[in-house]
């Protein structure tokens, strides 16, 4: 039998054309009137997930 996906993981992490797996910035929930304009814009991009994060998330997404 087929194992699911991890739903939960799909709508946090995106894959992109080359593989690799792009995590979204934490610290730009709430609190976000102390934080300057350059540090709230640098939550927006996201980062590439590392070497032992990506093991995990790829069998996660099979």
């Amino acid at each position: 039998m087929k194992q699911k996906s991890h739903s939960g993981l799909k709508k946090r992490v995106k894959i992109t054309a080359n593989g690799k797996i792009m995590l979204n910035k934490a610290g730009k929930r709430h609190l976000l009137v102390n934080k300057s304009k350059r540090q709230k814009k640098l939550y927006k991009s996201g980062m590439p997930a590392s070497a032992s994060d990506t093991k995990w998330i790829k069998k996660l997404l099979a």
